[in-house]
């Protein structure tokens, strides 16, 4: 008999712009070597400010995807750019509950999930599977990443409270809370002292082989002689804030020993381009650092494995984080920077593989004196790198098997009741 998992995800594909899509993909396209079969209940594409048709192809053609209504409250609902602050609690994609719940209970009527699976970092995402949840009795693996909230985080307090209240209910009513961090679990352990501490699981992210296969053949080969040094993704201004690294190139070509006739900073797809150009024509660095586009995922990769370097950006304020982007870096096998605290978990998963080149994020005078040594080990091609060994424990694949013993081990533990025409309401 096919075992169903009904999969609540905003980011999944054809959006684009975010990591996170991996997660949800890759599950999809390996969970039926597990023996699971995927429902994915996702967000119609009218509510992604960003979208593409480059990773539709990676949707396996036997996954049933539904893309229930949604918009986005800051394009959809605004006049003139403004809106109602509570039109967009807990984010700006409220509305999809409205689509989704409905929709899922007619996927639950018609599929008969063993389990349903929500994966923030959309908070809705985790109300639609605590309303789902609530209404079937069906187990709920609530797939938590990294803590909803923080000391100031989120900066508004009405958000702030909103998110601690789905963050409290998610905890209380899932079967499983999945963690991608170490240091994720103890938060929340510490945090609800009351819950099993057996409810808190591990499941990192991870990389995929055959997209490195993929992105390895249309890899060129290098041009030119100056070091390329890539950091790919979104840079946020308060959890990758860049500005003491603009200040150590400066600080590093004042003093001659970079130029922009060998060294190049390629900062890929922001987000916040307007932004970073200020801050660095600020440290009169605009020769040293490039701000490059938004290219296809396969693209993306095949920079990296052509990079000189690879640069990771995590503050102290995200110690408890591991970026996803930290996996397909060790898969490239390019020598990696990270600029991150050396007690938090990025600094942790990199010590774990061997790599030492790290330095605190904000100090100007430890990124001089840690890009000098990284640099001086790249171009010796003496830089550390993981080992296969430490890298294929990280694959998409692998990290997928871990999951499908987690919705294995659930529907011994709790199974699901029969979905019936009329879903009831629980009492508890």
């Amino acid at each position: 008999m096919v075992k169903r998992v009904l999969m609540i995800a905003f980011h999944f594909p054809p959006l684009r712009g975010s990591s996170g899509i991996q997660r949800t993909l890759k599950f999809a396209q390996y969970l039926p070597q597990y023996g699971w079969q995927p429902v994915v209940l996702s967000a119609h594409p009218r509510a992604y400010a960003q979208s593409g048709d480059d990773q539709l192809r990676d949707i396996p053609a036997d996954v049933v995807v539904h893309r229930a209504f949604a918009l986005d409250t800051a394009r959809h609902l605004s006049f003139k750019g403004r809106y109602v602050s509570w039109m967009a609690l807990p984010d700006r994609w409220a509305t999809w509950a409205l689509g989704a719940v409905p929709a899922g209970l007619s996927l639950v009527r018609k599929y008969r999930p063993a389990v349903i699976w929500s994966t923030y970092p959309i908070a809705t995402a985790h109300i639609i599977g605590y309303v789902l949840h609530r209404l079937t009795g069906i187990p709920w693996v609530a797939d938590l990443r990294d803590p909803m909230t923080d000391e100031g985080y989120p900066s508004n307090p009405v958000t702030r409270r909103v998110y601690q209240w789905i963050e409290k209910k998610t905890v209380q009513h899932c079967q499983r809370a999945v963690c991608t961090t170490p240091g994720a679990i103890v938060t929340y352990r510490t945090r609800f002292p009351e819950i099993d501490p057996a409810r808190f699981t591990l499941l990192e992210n991870g990389f995929d082989e055959e997209n490195f296969a993929d992105a390895e053949s249309l890899a060129a080969a290098p041009q030119g002689a100056r070091f390329r040094l890539v950091h790919s993704g979104v840079i946020y201004p308060s959890e990758r804030d860049p500005i003491p690294l603009f200040q150590a190139l400066a600080e590093l070509k004042a003093q001659g020993r970079i130029a922009a006739a060998t060294f190049e900073l390629v900062l890929r797809a922001t987000g916040h381009d307007e932004y970073l150009a200020k801050l660095i024509a600020d440290a009169g660095i605009e020769d040293l650092v490039t701000l490059a586009p938004h290219v296809s995922y396969r693209d993306a990769l095949a920079e990296m494995v052509t990079a000189g370097g690879l640069l990771i950006l995590q503050a102290t304020n995200c110690n408890h984080q591991v970026p996803a982007k930290l996996y397909e870096y060790l898969r490239a096998r390019r020598p990696i920077l990270a600029l991150t605290d050396p007690i938090g978990d990025t600094a942790a998963t990199l010590r774990k593989a061997g790599i030492d080149t790290i330095a605190p994020l904000d100090s100007k005078a430890a990124i001089v004196e840690g890009m000098l040594r990284f640099l001086t080990l790249a171009e010796a091609g003496t830089a550390p790198l993981a080992s296969s060994a430490d890298i294929n424990a990280n694959s998409r694949r692998a990290r997928t098997g871990v999951l499908a013993t987690l919705l294995d081990t659930i529907t011994i533990e709790v199974p699901a009741e029969p979905a019936h025409a009329k879903p009831r309401v629980s009492k508890h």
